[in-house]
């Protein structure tokens, strides 16, 4: 099958609007939806019926060769299987005519990619974490959602509807002016729609491909380093000396008194419970809606605010220098998973890495272990130890009295000139990764249980001639300047 290619000069990007369909659009969207999950768990259901086969056929003894042969997961295999099932398969027989074929496309689609990510999780071809065989989707818990790629997918002249397969027009929440201004001119194309049901409401994504010119940024001779934390979000410092603070709007404290109280609501009512069988009542579900309602809110609320800031990051500067940190691994600290979830620093780097690629500007990502809240951003000099409840830096090499989070995004800034490899474009992996300038902060042994750690490296007792004392700053062999 023949990939698309993006023509020169052009970007795929999703333009997304709220919908606001009928009762009977609504019902239609949620069968499309269903249709997607049904087809989805044939597919798995199809693929692992041939892999127990199997297994059961070995344990007889039989022979490698007799065995029953494995079904390939590929997707044109699968809409084969599906298309000669379908008529038959009391599963499908009686509705499958009512919607689209893009809607049982999606769930072979998603069965398909499901074993590839599992096939290469399984051949360490894929990073991240492990990924486990495909799971079946609950009728409950599956979020609905459904994608369309051939047939009419248009934004209407008036620029309130939009057009799908077989659902027909549906009125939208906010007008689509800037697209269908896009299509009108010929520098947009729309290339494919899903449909999606999240925070109480319909949502319809329109891929298309848009023609886009660089747009410069207002300072591109500027480099900015930006040091997330809970208690300020993001303190920026760029290499002109000015130091900028965003503060933390934590909507989620915010609500969080009036999130208690619709959740003690909610658990006064009679709700579901799958073991015996017992069906919500009137009363429970409207007090969950209620509780929906407040989440949705703080979600939105917070999508907002990081868009913001990063469109206004990516805007301005030339060079946006980053922390890689380990949001994951910071999730685990339960006395600050909740705040640290609720500033979203995982998202900013995700915002940042598209918004300046398509600024053309270069985003930089110092590395994990660098210690930019330990050098002193005046003298280079290096402290062996910080604790976090020590907001104000004192270097003792120089005398500087600064911010702690000033002094960290100083010193991020003094990385972008560091960072000369690669071709400067943002997510390129030989200009994103800055190279730390000093190694010992590096845990690269852990303690074995039951044996304690001694001086010296951490995991063991050092040597004699490798013991160390790290009770003053050190200076650094190599400055690094701000300008």
């Amino acid at each position: 099958m023949k990939k698309f290619q993006v023509q020169p000069g052009f970007v795929v990007q999703a333009f997304r609007f709220a919908l606001d369909p009928n009762a009977a659009q609504e019902q239609a969207l949620r069968s499309h939806c269903g249709a997607a999950r049904a087809t989805y768990n044939w597919a798995v259901a199809w693929v692992e019926a041939s892999w127990w086969q199997r297994r059961a056929e070995e344990s007889y003894g039989i022979c490698e060769a007799e065995l029953t042969p494995w079904r390939p997961w590929s997707l044109p295999v699968l809409r084969r299987a599906f298309n000669a099932v379908k008529h038959t398969d009391p599963r499908f027989a009686a509705w499958w005519q009512e919607n689209s074929k893009e809607a049982y496309s999606t769930g072979l689609a998603n069965a398909a990619a499901a074993f590839d990510n599992y096939a290469k999780s399984r051949q360490a071809k894929r990073k991240g974490r492990g990924v486990g065989m495909p799971r079946f989707k609950s009728k409950r818990k599956a979020r609905l959602s459904c994608r369309f790629t051939t047939g009419t997918i248009r934004v209407e002249t008036g620029g309130r509807h939009v057009t799908l397969p077989r659902l027909g027009t549906i009125r939208v929440h906010e007008p689509t002016g800037k697209l269908l201004a896009r299509v009108q001119a010929g520098t947009a194309r729309i290339l494919s729609a899903t449909v999606r049901h999240e925070r109480g409401r319909w949502f319809v994504s329109l891929q298309a491909e848009v023609k886009r010119d660089l747009a410069r940024v207002a300072r591109p001779d500027v480099a900015v380093g930006i040091d997330l934390g809970i208690k300020t979000l993001a303190v920026m410092a760029d290499s002109t000396g000015e130091i900028r603070e965003v503060p933390n709007p934590r909507y989620l404290d915010a609500a969080l008194k009036e999130l208690c109280r619709v959740s003690r609501t909610v658990s006064r009512r009679r709700g579901p419970d799958r073991r015996t069988g017992q069906q919500p009542s009137r009363r429970w579900e409207k007090a969950n809606k209620a509780r929906n309602r407040v989440q949705h809110r703080i979600a939105n609320l917070r999508e907002d605010a990081l868009h913001k800031l990063t469109s206004a990051v990516a805007a301005e500067y030339g060079t946006v220098v980053v922390e890689d940190l380990n949001v994951a691994g910071m999730l685990r600290n339960r006395r600050l998973a909740r705040r640290i979830a609720d500033a979203g620093f995982g998202e900013i780097r995700r915002q940042l890495t598209y918004k300046t690629r398509r600024n053309g500007c270069r985003l930089v990502a110092a590395d994990r272990w660098f210690p930019s809240s330990k050098i002193c951003s005046g003298c280079g000099a290096v402290k062996a130890k910080l604790p976090l409840h020590i907001r104000i830096y004192h270097c003792d090499a120089c005398g500087l009295v600064l911010d702690r989070d000033a002094n960290a995004a100083h010193n991020l800034a003094a990385l972008a000139a560091a960072a000369v490899t690669g071709t400067g474009v943002a997510a390129d992996p030989d200009a994103t990764k800055a190279s730390k300038p000093r190694g010992a902060d590096r845990k690269t042994r852990t303690t074995p249980p039951g044996r304690k750690a001694g001086r010296g490296r951490a995991g063991g007792a050092a040597l004699p001639h490798q013991q160390q004392t790290e009770t003053r700053d050190r200076p650094q062999t190599e400055a690094l300047t701000l300008w």
